[in-house]
């Protein structure tokens, strides 16, 4: 059938109100605060969006904003959406020329890891950053709605974000060893040398919500480098080799030599090999519920534990 000449000028004249709607919408500036309390100004909402961390691509992926994703850095491989965007180097160091050439909007940045020479180039180049970081578990679901305000709809990170809480929740419930029964745990992320996580690692915050406590929790560094002797005057009740794939029964092997630190003695020796534990976006909360089972395998903690603490 024949399109008449009218019904053609009122499609364009709608198309023509489309546009301009979606052009107004782009050229309003954004201001929104990130997750260290900076106010970020974008000219108006991000189109072209680049992570330079794992976490903050899982995050930004999770708020409804993945596909606004124009590159991120090594070992972004949450979702699996995310292994398909282009990389432009790792946490520490990035390819500046790529990253200009790129013309992002906003970058979004993991203040507690990056790379502070990069971070005041990339600043100095008049190229927004959002810094995106959570300490606590807890902290994730507003970390994610604010997040969200980068995405063409802010409702897919509030959804995600409930679901989230309801989780962390249901977690505590099930492994707060509400009965006092709160084992140390030395957390090993690498083995030579020998790094731990500091007290305010989001991975600390982990074991906490599984009911045990960082034998290295006073630590203020996110990851301090530690020795055997540091290990053995603490003796830890558990130690967890938080290692890559295949990696972890080795990093065991090296501390059943000291057979006077309990958690030699007991047996109470884990590896642990889900990598989302240290990604820092939402599959950090599946990986914490894997690792509070695998402690509760160990017989450390509580036989019956009920909620504690304000997840």
């Amino acid at each position: 059938m024949t399109k008449s000449p009218g019904w053609c000028a009122a499609a364009l004249a709608v198309l023509a109100i489309v546009v301009s709607a979606v052009t107004d919408a782009l050229a309003d500036p954004l201001v929104l605060n990130d997750d260290t309390g900076q106010r970020v100004t974008l000219t108006h909402a991000p189109l072209r969006i680049v992570s330079l961390a794992p976490g903050g691509a899982e995050m930004l992926f999770a708020a409804g904003a993945g596909e606004r994703l124009v590159a991120t850095v090594n070992f972004s491989d949450e979702p699996a959406a995310a292994r398909r965007v282009p990389r432009i180097g790792d946490v520490t160091a990035i390819d500046m020329e790529r990253l200009v050439a790129l013309h992002p909007d906003v970058v979004v940045a993991w203040p507690g890891g990056g790379n502070p020479a990069q971070l005041q180039r990339i600043t100095q180049l008049g190229i927004p950053i959002y810094r995106q970081q959570v300490n606590r578990l807890a902290d994730l679901p507003a970390s994610l709605r604010r997040l969200g305000a980068l995405g063409a709809n802010p409702a897919v990170a509030e959804q995600v974000a409930d679901t989230l809480q309801k989780e962390l929740a249901r977690i505590a419930r099930e492994y707060g060893a509400g009965n006092g029964k709160h084992p140390t745990v030395l957390l090993e992320v690498w083995n030579r040398p020998i790094y731990t996580v500091g007290g305010t690692h989001l991975m600390s915050d982990a074991l906490t919500l599984c009911g045990a406590r960082n034998v290295f929790g006073d630590l203020r560094e996110l990851g301090p480098v530690i020795d055997t002797e540091a290990v053995i005057a603490r003796n830890p009740d558990i130690i967890v080799a938080a290692a890559p794939p295949g990696e972890g029964a080795s990093w065991l092997a090296q501390w059943r030599r000291f057979g006077s630190l309990a958690a030699v003695r007991n047996g109470r020796l884990i590896p642990f090999e889900d990598q989302r534990l240290s990604r820092l976006g939402p599959s950090v909360v599946p990986a914490t519920e894997a690792l509070c089972k695998a402690l509760a395998a160990s017989g450390s903690l509580a036989e019956a534990p009920v909620s504690r603490g304000s997840y």
